[in-house]
């Protein structure tokens, strides 16, 4: 009995987002063909994930208008390989294709900055509490008896507490109204674009409730107001 090898390449996934020439809209419907048969579409944000072997190249059509093929070898990252088409399109929203990866350096950040001061955030009030003896005897907690009348201690890490829960809900604010995310939505740039994040900067609950698009449509309205603003008084501050 003979057994003939055939070499089969391995299959992979290719995956990313289209955008236009601006590089701030998604585009959608475009259709990406891989050499090896297989055909996928973006979605409305412009996504899309194709199954190919390391021998595929992919390219992709819009409009009947297809782009130069893209070795499937040749793309260092194909679980993010976005493109940019020359083709113009209307969006209603601007959106940020590096919101992801702000988001995990924000939460190693956060996640790592709660792990050094957990004996800081996890702090709460003394109170009377009862603890068992070895033995089964139940008696009070001396331990926290004594620190409920430790004042000065007490007040030092309640405030504490709150300084650090302060800054770590200015540093949210600050990663999801970041100047590179501001100046891709609206296009404004320096001078410009410093002022509009100092009048315009969102509170922390809104920022920490507001989903993508309704933060993109927040920002869109505030460069309305501010280019009406400015129009005639580039200097002036927005009235409260």
């Amino acid at each position: 009995m003979f057994l003939i090898y055939c070499p089969v390449s391995a299959q992979l996934t290719v995956q990313g987002t289209v955008f236009d020439i601006s590089k701030v809209n998604y585009v959608e419907h475009v259709r990406v063909v891989s050499t090896g048969g297989m055909i996928a579409f973006t979605d409305s944000l412009g996504r899309y994930h194709i199954m190919v072997t390391e021998k595929d190249s992919i390219s992709f059509i819009y409009l009947n208008k297809p782009t130069q093929q893209f070795a499937v070898a040749s793309i260092a990252d194909p679980g993010r390989f976005d493109i940019s088409l020359r083709v113009p399109v209307k969006g209603k929203y601007s959106m940020l294709k590096e919101v992801t990866v702000f988001a995990k350096t924000y939460r190693a950040d956060s996640l790592e900055n709660r792990k050094a001061y957990a004996d800081i955030y996890d702090y709460r009030k003394p109170r009377i509490e009862t603890s068992i003896s070895p033995t089964g005897g139940v008696g009070m907690d001396i331990a926290e008896l004594v620190n409920m009348f430790r004042f000065r201690r007490n007040k030092r890490m309640k405030a504490f507490q709150q300084r650090l829960e302060a800054e770590e809900q200015e540093k949210y604010v600050n990663y999801r109204f970041s100047k590179p995310y501001v100046r891709r939505v609206t296009g404004l740039q320096s001078p410009e674009l410093d002022s509009f994040i100092v009048w315009y900067r969102p509170d922390y609950e809104f920022t920490r409730a507001a989903d993508e698009i309704q933060f993109n449509e927040y920002i869109l309205n505030a460069l309305y107001h501010f280019q009406k603003i400015t129009s005639n008084s580039p200097a002036r501050k927005p009235e409260d």
